[in-house]
């Protein structure tokens, strides 16, 4: 039976990583095959660029930016492909919607930024995490990249979720945190909202 790949999208800190790991662990508890990955992938050599140029070691456009993010995708394309073949669950922390809305918000076209990345594995369901640039910067005060320090490119990018969410029947909108593992049908802890 083949694999299924879900995605959690949003901002930074709205819980994607939060929920994608509860959601891995309850699959496996109900004795499912579940793996989190998560993008970028900082872990190879096209994952470490991308970490240099979000602490402003490097210097490049919009599009580059984005071409380096989906490149950071197809280099663990045979993994995924091999897991989704295998059975397995994959539970994304980012994925292919990243590149659309944060592309989108540097100006680029978001038809392009879908068309370069057709060849990765579709998502099976994208779950957005939605919550406001002035939350995600409250919840991480320190350490922030390029991207996390500037509210007005994390508004755009908002944007841009919510319009994909409306052009995208299958995409669903939780509220943050932990509390949103219940609503996509995978139960959470009792006592946490």
């Amino acid at each position: 039976m083949p694999g299924v790949l879900i995605a959690f999208e949003g901002l930074d800190q709205s819980g994607k990583q939060t929920q994608a790991e509860l959601l891995r662990d309850r699959l496996k508890e109900g004795g499912r095959k579940a793996r989190l990955v998560s993008f970028p992938d900082y872990g190879t050599s096209i994952g470490e660029e991308i970490a240099r140029a979000l602490q402003g070691e490097r210097e490049y456009g919009a599009d580059v930016m984005q071409l380096l993010y989906v490149a950071n995708r197809y280099e663990r394309k045979p993994d995924l492909v091999r897991w989704l073949d295998g059975g397995l669950i994959l539970v994304c922390d980012r994925y292919r919607a990243s590149s659309v809305a944060y592309g989108e918000a540097f100006g680029l076209d978001a038809e392009w930024l879908e068309t370069i990345q057709k060849y990765l594995p579709p998502p099976a369901l994208t779950i957005l995490l939605d919550i406001a640039p002035e939350t995600a910067a409250k919840r991480k005060s320190a350490d922030r990249d390029r991207y996390e320090r500037d509210l007005a490119l994390l508004a755009r990018v908002r944007e841009s979720y919510m319009s994909e969410r409306k052009r995208r029947s299958r995409a669903t909108s939780t509220p943050p945190r932990r509390s949103s593992c219940r609503e996509v049908g995978v139960g959470s802890d009792p006592g946490v909202s």
